[in-house]
């Protein structure tokens, strides 16, 4: 004499067969997609900033003649300065484009607060300039040493990092040919 289940039982294992599926199907495949999409939108927006970054930092040297490593000072000086509104808010006739120098970001159009932070993590920006000092040694016929001068220039070279390492701009502060060239060009 063979003994059956009632049919409750069968209908709870499949419950549990369905559900665990539904588990399974979505730590496998949904999930991860998901954080691949997250991912690469942090990715687009961080680089999108540091290149706006690096836009501001060609005009800040065309305006005052060498690079800043003051977040604040260059983003005041974008928002403030009328030779930046003014290619922002320019047109030229001959190519029919706009001269704004900026591209807009994957979350919304440019905005200048929005070059403080990396989007991800929220922290800063990290960005250094350098600065050279050489020394000269002033000596008369007699070969005694008259004064020593010493020559000192900041701001000839920038190095702007993400901090969720997603690139950077500049090899070093001493490489003239890598001076604007961010590392995922």
């Amino acid at each position: 004499m063979s003994r059956h289940e009632p049919w409750y039982v069968h209908a709870v294992l499949y419950v549990i067969i369905v559900v665990l599926s539904y588990v399974l199907i979505r730590v496998a495949i949904l999930d991860p997609t998901e954080v691949i999409e997250t991912e690469k939108y942090y990715k687009s927006e961080s680089r999108a900033r540091m290149l706006n970054l690096r836009q501001a930092q060609i005009l800040y040297d065309d305006v005052n003649g060498k690079y800043t490593d003051n977040l604040d000072s260059l983003i005041n000086f974008i928002k403030t300065d009328t030779t930046v509104q003014k290619k922002i808010n320019g047109f030229d006739s001959l190519t029919q484009r706009s001269t704004n120098p900026f591209i807009d970001l994957v979350s919304g159009p440019f905005n200048a607060d929005s070059l403080y932070h990396a989007p991800r993590s929220l922290e800063n920006y990290f960005m250094k300039i350098d600065t050279l000092i050489i020394p000269d040694t002033v000596i008369d016929r007699r070969g005694r040493v008259m004064r020593i001068d010493s020559t000192v220039t900041i701001g000839e070279h920038y190095f702007i990092k993400d901090p969720d390492g997603f690139g950077q701009i500049g090899d070093s502060l001493f490489n003239q040919a890598l001076l604007n060239t961010a590392s995922w060009e």
